[in-house]
């Protein structure tokens, strides 16, 4: 009896923990989905003037996002630490980060107010992630040429632009693989980045990783947001050329969120 019991619970809590997650991401789908079909078209007709409307579209998102934060908290799902929160206490920052898990960026917006981002060009088509993406005005990455001008403009704006350089989550295991763009728009912008270290154990979430793969305990997140980086010295090495100046940012960040993400 006593060994059928101790088999038998770790089956229990697998389905329990599947369920528990399908009923988060189910909360968050329907509730991005009702704020799409009557929040943000209400919003539109009632505050004309679109800098007003976005910034009190992503005050609205942000709440949503630590509601979300705190559901799979309670649910048993996740846990988590903070630690340098008061840097983000300011306006016009560029915020990049590492992305181990699918729920990085929810937690960036809970903690960061004004917060723009960008994003798959594809939300802003999908039906439980349009209404938002839309409203708040978040950069998408399918602007081509003029993505970089946007995310610059984002900035002036005052606004807090969150950016993943790796563009996608990364795998547990695997070298991280960071784009230039971020590092670009730093240097086209002279602006310092705002570094926040991202871990999750176990791994979760994770890139090629069903949602239903739920690990055994609830998944730890410690989120770190570390002195900002200046950008000076990049352009001082690569003698003012941006370009080279660009890459070699790109691999200063690539190295410190492996050694400290």
């Amino acid at each position: 009896m006593g060994f059928e019991t101790a088999t038998a619970w770790p089956r229990l809590n697998r389905l329990r923990r599947i369920a528990a997650t399908a009923l988060a991401f189910s909360a968050f789908g329907v509730g991005g989905l009702l704020l799409g079909l009557f929040y943000f078209p209400m919003l539109l007709l009632l505050q004309r003037d679109g800098a007003r409307r976005s910034l009190h579209a992503r005050t609205v998102v942000s709440r949503v996002f630590a509601a979300f934060i705190e559901l799979m908290r309670a649910l048993g799902l996740i846990s988590y630490r903070f630690e340098g929160l008061e840097r983000l206490q300011r306006s016009g920052l560029l915020v990049l980060a590492n992305h181990p898990s699918l729920i990085d960026v929810v937690f960036l917006i809970s903690l960061i107010r004004n917060a723009d981002c960008v994003v798959r060009g594809g939300l802003a088509r999908n039906p439980f992630t349009f209404g938002p993406v839309r409203a708040c005005a978040y950069v998408l990455n399918n602007e081509g040429p003029e993505l970089l001008q946007s995310c610059m403009d984002s900035l002036q704006d005052g606004a807090n632009l969150i950016i993943f350089p790796e563009g996608t989550r990364s795998r547990p295991g695997q070298a991280l693989k960071l784009q230039r763009g971020a590092a670009q728009i730093a240097l086209r912008a002279g602006r310092s980045i705002t570094p926040v270290r991202i871990r999750c154990t176990p791994p979760g979430l994770s890139k090629g990783q069903a949602w239903w793969r739920v690990a055994d305990r609830a998944l730890h997140f410690e989120i770190t947001v570390a002195e900002d980086i200046p950008i000076n010295s990049f352009l001082e090495s690569a003698n003012q050329e941006a370009g080279l100046a660009a890459r070699y940012l790109t691999a200063h960040l690539a190295n410190y969120f492996s050694i400290q993400g």
